[in-house]
């Protein structure tokens, strides 16, 4: 049990540092997640399983909400949240704290090395946690509230000098409207974090919800480790009626994981193997224990599927099961029943999984395009164990896939049409991205220009009055104006396809997709991580510059964007340009800039 008169942990004075650098508030904020954890331990019940549940009963009770005042409780718990603050989110930012897992939306997230062996090969990694105590890969799963507003308090404490030890996390997925310095990649809207430093990052999910995830967005360092999903539930998702089950236990991460630091491991290294829910083997290597997922029979399960990969896309299927799609990217589709997923780095879906098989235990697939394939030996598995069924692997079989996800038949829920006019010259800027491999420099190039991090972040540059025109780095800045269509198509085949692209800032319509020689422009699914295919596709997107801010578009293979397959758009530079940032973001680039290169 948690003693509230001790003093304030010294990392809690260093969390501090972001809260307003004010140490007396830091100590109110520690003194009331202490008290209010206290309080939550009287509100845990064990069940016969063994798992911690959360009596909502006791809980409303002693938090006591009132009709004039629904956010601020009257009960012995309502008194201690700090004023202005939802109880659900102030409770589900405990939870990390109680064992009970997620984190979020307001939440103190520690970045750190430790050595971890999850295929049974041991490293140093980048990992996260609630706590120096907690970390893992992945990182805790942060969740929220559709209109949540996330505070994000992140701490860098990384050692490991053969690693990077600055740090700088994106919240994949989200808009980030009005805040686009909490963007989070590194040299486009911010400095990363000096070691010994935090940040807090701080934006709201306006208007979404559905699947996401967090990485580092610093060169190569999530490949490290430092990834992790996010979830932003709908207490009014449309697709409700579907499912009986959606909590943390229904989330499938897939990764890629390599045995050695990414600073040192090459150019574009190959994995060693893959990890789903942070679990896996690689060739030739231990039988190390796979990631079971448990289920009960004759129930609807929505699993979140997130590619946390830094480079392979999976084709991922369970045997004997179909899957229903439901959620592309956060964003709400129209039914479509599959049999396999080919899902690249940083796509996500929601599927429905019907559990209406034998009880028995069945392999879960990932099969990547990269490295060691097939499943020989439990690599690129998990196990989908019902209840009932016996601790032991499956014996299931893989039946060819007759039914694969084929990107042009999703359709958005609502359908809406593709911005802009239904022609392929119906737009106001219209830009074609030439994506080639330069074997001399050993570099991508995008229209001629290889995208090298600016010292000084393009955001910063906005803000000091630099000219749209003079923005670095040269040749890689497209300055879009406000309140226009923008269409962005894509010639496939380019040296290491697919390469899935990935737009910051925006969902935007693929109105022709890889394998697709049509263009659809009266419903087509929207997303933000887009494979644009092989040699002979022409991969067409559009968006509509209504959120000002610079997003960086680039390959979702971390080793391509460190290569330089990247671009950024300087979307409505004016409102950029007036906008003011926080002071700790301010801070950022000062301490930065005082470090040895490389840290």
């Amino acid at each position: 049990m948690a003693d509230c008169t001790q003093p304030v942990p010294e990392t809690s004075a260093t969390d501090g540092q972001a809260w307003g650098s004010d140490p007396n508030l830091a100590a109110e904020v520690y003194l009331r997640e202490c008290q209010v954890q206290v309080a939550l331990w009287d509100l845990i019940h064990t069940t016969e399983d063994g798992d911690e549940s959360l009596d909502l009963d006791a809980l409303s009770e002693a938090y006591k909400p009132t009709v004039e005042t629904p956010h601020e409780g009257n009960g012995p718990l309502g008194s201690l949240l700090l004023p202005g603050m939802l109880l659900l989110a102030f409770v589900l930012s405990q939870f990390a704290t109680l064992g009970l897992g997620a984190i979020g939306p307001v939440a103190t997230v520690h970045i750190a090395n430790q050595n971890i062996s999850p295929d049974g090969f041991s490293r140093s990694a980048v990992l996260a946690g609630a706590s120096s105590s907690t970390l893992s890969f992945p990182g805790p799963v942060i969740i929220g509230n559709k209109g949540s507003t996330f505070l994000l308090n992140v701490v860098d404490a990384l050692t490991d000098t053969t690693m990077l030890r600055t740090t700088s996390i994106h919240w994949h997925g989200f808009f980030q409207a009005g805040s686009a310095w909490a963007d989070g990649p590194a040299g486009v809207t911010q400095c990363p974090i000096a070691p010994g430093h935090s940040f807090l990052y701080e934006f709201q999910a306006k208007g979404q919800a559905g699947t996401f995830w967090y990485h580092s967005h610093h060169l190569s360092q999530y490949c490290d480790g430092l990834r992790g999903a996010m979830v932003v539930y709908d207490p009014a998702d449309p697709h409700l009626h579907l499912y009986d089950v959606d909590n943390e236990s229904t989330i499938i991460t897939l990764a890629d994981w390599y045995h050695v630091p990414a600073p040192s491991a090459g150019l574009v290294p190959t994995p060693d193997a893959t990890l789903i829910n942070g679990k896996g083997r690689y060739a030739g290597g231990p039988t190390s224990p796979l990631a079971v997922i448990t289920v009960e029979r004759n129930k609807r399960y929505r699993f979140r599927l997130v590619s946390i990969s830094c480079d392979p896309n999976y084709i991922f299927s369970i045997d004997g099961h179909s899957m229903t799609i439901i959620e592309v990217d956060g964003e709400n589709v129209q039914t479509l029943t599959v049999d396999s997923i080919q899902i690249f780095a940083g796509q996500r879906y929601s599927f429905i999984l019907n559990t209406n098989r034998p009880v028995a235990n069945y392999w879960v697939r990932a099969n990547p395009n990269v490295g060691t394939t097939g499943f020989v030996g439990g690599v690129n598995s998990a196990i989908l164990r019902y209840v009932g069924a016996p601790n032991a692997d499956p014996v299931s079989t893989q039946t060819p896939s007759t039914n694969p996800l084929m990107e042009a038949s999703l359709q958005p829920l609502t359908n809406l049409p593709a911005p802009g006019l239904p022609t392929l010259s119906g737009v106001d800027v219209d830009i074609n991205l030439d994506i080639v491999f330069d074997f001399a420099s050993l570099k991508f190039k995008v229209n001629g220009a290889t995208f090298n991090e600016p010292s000084v972040p393009v955001l910063l540059q906005m803000l000091s009055g630099t000219p749209p025109t003079s923005l670095l780095p040269a040749g890689s800045i497209y300055t879009l104006p406000p309140n226009k269509v923008i269409q962005i198509s894509m010639p496939g085949g380019s040296t290491g396809s697919p390469h899935p692209i990935h737009l910051h800032g925006h969902t935007f319509s693929v109105v022709r997709s890889a394998g697709s020689l049509g263009y659809n422009f009266a419903s087509p699914v929207r997303r933000d991580v887009v494979s644009i295919g092989g040699a002979g596709d022409n991969v067409t997107i559009r968006f509509r510059t209504d959120n000002a801010g610079p997003w960086i578009m680039h390959c979702h293979i971390d080793w391509h964007l460190v290569l330089g397959l990247s671009v950024v758009f300087a979307e409505d530079v004016p409102t950029v340009a007036s906008s003011d940032p926080p002071p700790v973001w301010d801070q950022l680039c000062p301490i930065y800039d005082q470090l040895p290169p490389g840290t």
